[in-house]
């Protein structure tokens, strides 16, 4: 209730809705169980809007939203499959709460959901590392990454995955396409000519299948005329025309 306007016979009330909601929900996050960070799992969760938590080896670790557009599905999906492709994550130690808010924009819940479990002080520490961030671009490939940066800790595996099969008579830019839609995360290619004819021009003269993701880029950058190089930094993978050395980065091939 507010004082506001003094006139007889009048007053000003003001419904504390979003402290209530936040109670509700934060009782409601107590008091479920945790479910394992998998596709199949999360492929059961609908697309709505709403909030979540993911724990590492029963740690609170992350606290997320997402809109109606994004989806809760479409957003635990990345998160899930983000956590294949880290060698150190598998195995079950993430988990996740998720919670459908129906009336309400999950905007400003997330942002009082963190304050509320604080510890110390301190977010939870995948909010501020990077986790789940998108593409940061091509200006920030020579980034220093810090020490608790999320993908110094969590590095993407290449050995351990292995590549969809590529046919024999797709250009190499079909075929970094097609690889590019099936991995859990990101890799970014030259998209600007003229370096980028030599994807075009290119063609597999046969099947490259049944590969690590790193041996089959490999087996593109071969093919490539000189000067081509594939990167593997600590997130994702870049195949750019270049000889660069990369602070946080290793060289999967050059031709």
């Amino acid at each position: 209730m507010s004082g506001g306007i003094q006139q007889p016979g009048f007053r000003q009330f003001e419904f504390a809705l979003t402290d209530a909601l936040i109670a509700q929900l934060i009782t409601c996050l107590d008091g479920m169980k945790t479910a394992e960070l998998t596709p199949k799992i999360t492929a059961g969760i609908p697309n709505g809007q709403g909030v979540y938590q993911l724990f590492l080896d029963g740690n609170l670790v992350y606290i997320g939203k997402t809109d109606n557009e994004a989806g809760l599905q479409r957003r635990l999906l990345r998160h899930a499959n983000l956590v294949l492709s880290r060698s150190n994550l598998t195995g079950g130690r993430v988990t996740f709460k998720a919670v459908q808010v129906l009336v309400f924009s999950a905007m400003e819940l997330e942002s009082m959901l963190i304050k509320h479990y604080m510890v110390d002080g301190k977010v939870p520490p995948w909010n501020n590392s990077g986790f789940g961030s998108n593409d940061p671009g091509r200006q920030r490939d020579t980034t220093k990454y810090k020490p608790d940066h999320f993908n110094v800790l969590y590095p993407i595996c290449l050995n351990g995955l292995v590549a969809t099969p590529l046919s024999a008579g797709l250009t190499v830019k079909e075929a970094v396409k097609l690889l590019k839609s099936e991995l859990p995360f990101l890799l970014r290619f030259e998209g600007k000519k003229p370096n980028v004819s030599d994807l075009e021009a290119t063609v597999l003269t046969t099947d490259i299948s049944g590969l690590s993701v790193s041996d089959t880029l490999k087996a593109l950058i071969a093919l490539l005329p000189a000067g081509w190089q594939a990167t593997h930094l600590p997130g994702y993978i870049i195949l750019y025309k270049e000889a660069q050395s990369y602070a946080h980065g290793k060289i999967i091939a050059r031709s």
